[in-house]
């Protein structure tokens, strides 16, 4: 097994722990894709045909508004994450947003076709779509929960908690626009998150 595939491995391993033989049994259906940095996992109005995993980059999901033609960014994926629009996923529906990548990427996919089969013939893998279901609500709940109850600092000190160097990877406008403030608003959280850590 190469180390890629054993990263896909270990992450399934820890996932849903699923067996080796459900791993390997599923070994056809995965597929590695590289992927340049402002290429789209997948478009808006299109279905989300795949569930991606991320080996290496960071992926946004965001709503582009064609009247306003704004960008509003959603949620960030990195590295051993799923990265999917999981409502279109699997309603088969169009997508609401674009998923994007922020930079050069490397991610496992495998497609709704091939991942419901495995559903059908595996109860361990009916068990993972279960999880991989509790695992994006949460992701969903959690971010309206964030806008309801936290605050601006703590929104952005979750999401280092999340992607603990996703400032030094991506530019600030676009933490700016997850977060829903202005520019200048986030460079004071910085500065007041940093000299926190400094003490």
């Amino acid at each position: 097994m190469s180390d890629k595939n054993e990263i896909l491995a270990q992450h399934l391993r820890n996932f849903a722990a699923l067996t080796d033989k459900d791993i390997s049994d599923s070994q056809p259906f995965w597929k590695t894709r590289k992927m340049n940095k402002g290429d789209f996992f997948n478009m808006q109005q299109m279905v989300c045909n795949d569930l991606g995993l991320v080996i290496k980059g960071i992926f946004r999901i965001y709503y582009h508004d064609p009247n306003t033609e704004e960008d509003k960014n959603i949620y960030f994926f990195s590295e051993n994450q799923f990265v999917v629009s999981f409502r279109s996923f699997i309603s088969r529906n169009p997508c609401w947003y674009f998923i994007e990548a922020m930079e050069d990427s490397e991610i496992f996919f495998i497609s709704y076709k091939d991942l419901d089969g495995l559903y059908e013939t595996h109860p361990h893998w009916a068990k993972f779509g279960r999880l991989l279901a509790e695992s994006f609500f949460t992701i969903a709940q959690s971010r309206t929960e964030e806008f309801i109850f936290f605050s601006h600092e703590e929104r952005y000190t979750r999401l280092l908690e999340q992607h603990p160097h996703i400032v030094e990877r991506i530019p600030a406008y676009h933490i700016s626009s997850y977060l829903g403030i202005t520019n200048p608003s986030l460079s004071r959280i910085r500065k007041r998150v940093e000299s926190k850590n400094i003490k």
